[in-house]
Parts: structure tokens; C-alpha cells; sequence
């Protein structure tokens, strides 16, 4: 089934058009006739003879685009004047910028901003070290840390080509939680390197985020970090997701009348994120997970598993369940994918129990697609923007962090994440939940500050601020 056309891959067309009728609509109909959406158009420029206009459509990928335009060349009465790709030049220069929160506008504000003035605050934070926190962005600041070894759906492809992606995490986190943070991509040479440069890096920052970095070193740089800092460590591609994982669980079970003491979950990729759902899962009550990776299910003393996975194996699936996928999933009652494209299909979900839940969240491609199991589950999710319920990490890290920080936290507890997933849950009222919508959605920016205060409350709980 073909990829459906999205902003991702939208072109802004610069067209002239003949004045004359029906060029308009010859148009429109040769950028359907190739599958492709016109989402806008401009206000029309009347030129004598001509029409002006700029187009936005919506494409599959870059080849479907050359498509488009190919089309629209080819029709008589119409020029392109010029196009883009509209992605492409959201990003030209960058998505981030340093802005001043001071003015300089005479000698007194630079003698207070920097010398001489500026020597007292460096006096002062020498003297209480913790007033770092006070008097600079460290307060309020993050390092999204990569190593560009596990991007997106990318896999390993370096440093430099993860930052449009750190820049991106970092838009996010002023949007939606008012937290600066910016984007910090290591050439480095193992997990042991990148511990060490973030060691170095840490006086500057207030937090460290994680992402995209590869399984297990992920987990060995997250444990080091956490052990060796003293502001909060979290790496968003395992907790973020899990956190809201949880949050749409809650929700869905509630809306299908079970008891999270009662389900079977299984999960398909034993990865970063597929390691921290099962633990978060756990910690919120769920007695049977059983995660499936390659070779199968895991389970205590099965071979060729990692540290990571040996831990997972040790704490989960307690009858000691083996097979594929597939023979784990019957009767099973919640399916989430972390893994890869088209893993299950309409047939396996029957051998589910009555109402399934399914989160299917690889990206770009589910491991089922909503189509294929509509009808078929209770509750459906993804990880896409275009379908209901989307699973995005968005709703998580920045209200975590905000919390973190108006706390004044040193550490992430496990308390401070299960608090996160119930104030998004929560954020869904029971008059609004239904099985389109068990998460809020991403643009809702309210989600934040619930968060933030639950997050907040929990750190002051678990006892982990500074003050």
C-alpha cells in the first residue's frame, strides 16, 4: 500500500496561467490525476492575460513530486514559474536561534552584562556553587545529545546529519515548554566517548536529553550519566515514548473495561524504546509483557541476549513463552510495535482476545496499517500524524523537563514518568474519550503545564530537588 501524500514532501508552485476558463481547473485535475493533494492557494495576481497564483500540494515522497511537476509542465497554458520544497526551506539556515533576554544599550547595561560587573555573579557562583542555577541559563537549559548512531528511521547516519533533528527536538522544547534547549551532536567513538565529552560538556546545562543514540549503548550511556550528574538525565526515545505508551494504554483500557492487572502485552522490538515500555508497563502494575525481538520471544536464559535484554528477560514474561511473533500474540491483549513495517497482519489480530488493542508506531511505515485492522481493534494508534491517536513523544519531554526544572529535580524518577503519563491521560476527559482519541493531541498546549505540575509534585515526593 503506497505512502499517502503529506507536508513532508509538499512543493509550493509558482504558477502562471492563461485568463481564460477552465485552465484553473485543467490544473487541479492533472496534480489529482498523478495522486497528489492541493492543500492551499495564494489570492489570485490578474496580469492582463495571466493569472498568477502559488500552489502548495502535498506529495509521497521526492520522485511523486517530480511527478507533480512534471504534469503541471506539460499542460498547455500553464508555466511554472518556480518551485520548492517547502520542507527543504523550512530548514535553509537552520530552525533555532541565541536571543537576548537583556537589553545592551548603553555603557551601564554592558558594565552589568559583562566586565566589570559580570565578575561579581562568577564571584558569587564560586563561592555557592549552586547558584549556577539562579544566575544563568543553566536553570533552564538542555543538551539534546546524539551521537547520529540510531536516527529516526535512518539508522546510523553520523553526527552532522542527525542535527536537522536535534534542531527540530529543540523547536519543540521552547514551543511547547518554554525550555531552551539546543542541540549538541558528538563525533565520538563509543559509549565511553560519549560519556566522557558529556561529562565535560555538563556545567553549561540544567539537563541532558538523549536521543537517537543505538541500543545497548544507549542504556550504558544513560546508567553512567545518571550516575555521574547531578541534573536530570532522559533518554527521550526510550522514556518519552514510554511515557506516553502508557498514557494512551491507561485510556484505552479504560475504555474497553479492563484491568491493568489483568492483560498480556506483547511487544515487538526489543530496542530502546521497546525495552523502556516494558518497564514502564511493569512498574504501572502489567503482570505479563512478553517482548519478541529477531530471534523471537524473550525469556529468562534464552541465548545470544545482550545485558539489557537479559534484565528485560529476568523481569518479564513469567511463564517463560517461546516463539515468533505470531505464537506469542494469541490471546494476547495489547499489541505494541516499536519495530518495523507491515510485522503482523489482519490474521494475527484475530487470534488476539476480544478488543485488541494495537499500537503500531514504526515510522514512516506501522507495523499494521489502521485499513488493515479497522474493525478488527478496539483501540488503534500509530505513530503518524495522519492517522487518530498518535503516539508522539511531543505530549512527554517537554512538560518532564519543565516539571524537572520549576522543581528544581536533580534526577528523572520512575514516579516522576508515571506522573507524566497520567496527566496526559488525563488530559482526554471521559466525555471526550473514545477509541479515536485516547491521547490528546500534540497541539494541545495545555498537555505541557499538566505535566509539568504532576512531574513537579512527584520529584517533591521522591525527595530529588535541590531545595
Amino acid at each position: 500500500m503506497p505512502f499517502l501524500s503529506t507536508a513532508a514532501h509538499s512543493m509550493n508552485l509558482k504558477v502562471a496561467l492563461d485568463n481564460v476558463p477552465n485552465t484553473l481547473g485543467r490544473l487541479a485535475t492533472a496534480i489529482g490525476s498523478v495522486g497528489a493533494n492541493i492543500v492551499s492557494m495564494g489570492g489570485f495576481d490578474v496580469r492582463g492575460d495571466l493569472l498568477i497564483d502559488d500552489i502548495v500540494v502535498n506529495c509521497r515522497d521526492e520522485p511523486h513530486a517530480q511527478a507533480v511537476l512534471a504534469a503541471v509542465e506539460a499542460l498547455e497554458g500553464v508555466r511554472v514559474i518556480s518551485w520548492f520544497d517547502r520542507t527543504f526551506e523550512m530548514h535553509e539556515g537552520g530552525k533555532i536561534e541565541v536571543l537576548p533576554l537583556v537589553p545592551v544599550s548603553d555603557s551601564h547595561d554592558l558594565s552589568m552584562a559583562y566586565t566589570p560587573g559580570v565578575a561579581r555573579i562568577c564571584m558569587a557562583i564560586h563561592d555557592e556553587p549552586a547558584r549556577v542555577h539562579d544566575l544563568t541559563i543553566k536553570k533552564n537549559t538542555v543538551a539534546i545529545v546524539t551521537d547520529g548512531t540510531a536516527v529516526l528511521g535512518l539508522g546510523d547516519i553520523g553526527p552532522e546529519a542527525a542535527l536537522p533533528v536535534m534542531e527540530g527536538k529543540a523547536l519543540l522544547f521552547k514551543e511547547f515548554g518554554g525550555v531552551d534547549a539546543f542541540p549538541i551532536c558528538l563525533d565520538v567513538d563509543g559509549a565511553a566517548q560519549l560519556v566522557e565529552a558529556v561529562i565535560a560538556l555538563a556545567p553549561t546545562f540544567g539537563g541532558i536529553n538523549l536521543e537517537d543514540i543505538a541500543a545497548p549503548a544507549a542504556f550504558e550511556v544513560e546508567e553512567a550519566l545518571k550516575e555521574a550528574l547531578d541534573i536530570p538525565v532522559f533518554h527521550d526515545d526510550q522514556h518519552g515514548t514510554a511515557v506516553v505508551v502508557m498514557a494512551a494504554l491507561w485510556n484505552a483500557l479504560k475504555l474497553t473495561g479492563r484491568d491493568i492487572g489483568d492483560i498480556s502485552v506483547v511487544i515487538a522490538g526489543m530496542g530502546a524504546a521497546g525495552m523502556a515500555v516494558g518497564k514502564i508497563l511493569r512498574n504501572a502494575g502489567v503482570v505479563e509483557i512478553i517482548g519478541v525481538d529477531r530471534a523471537g520471544a524473550v525469556y529468562s536464559g534464552r541465548d545470544g541476549l545482550n545485558f539489557a535484554k537479559e534484565w528485560f528477560a529476568d523481569h518479564t514474561n513469567p511463564d517463560r513463552r517461546m516463539g515468533s511473533l505470531q505464537d506469542v500474540l494469541r490471546g494476547s491483549d495489547v499489541f505494541v510495535g516499536v519495530s518495523g513495517p507491515g510485522l503482523i497482519d489482519a490474521a494475527d489480530l484475530r487470534t488476539m482476545a476480544p478488543d485488541p488493542i494495537v499500537f503500531a508506531m514504526a515510522n514512516p511505515e506501522p507495523e499494521i496499517r489502521p485499513e488493515e485492522a479497522d474493525g478488527l481493534a478496539a483501540v488503534m494508534a500509530t505513530g503518524r500524524s495522519d492517522y487518530p491517536n498518535q503516539i508522539n513523544n511531543v505530549l512527554a519531554f517537554p512538560g518532564i523537563f519543565r516539571g524537572a526544572f520549576d522543581a528544581g529535580a536533580t534526577d528523572i524518577t520512575e514516579n516522576m514518568k508515571i506522573a507524566a503519563a497520567l496527566a496526559i491521560a488525563a488530559s482526554v476527559s471521559d466525555d471526550d474519550l473514545r477509541a479515536d482519541l485516547v491521547v490528546p493531541s500534540v497541539f494541545d498546549k495545555s498537555v505541557p503545564h499538566r505535566v509539568a505540575e504532576a512531574v513537579a509534585a512527584a520529584a517533591v515526593e521522591d525527595g530529588v530537588c535541590r531545595s
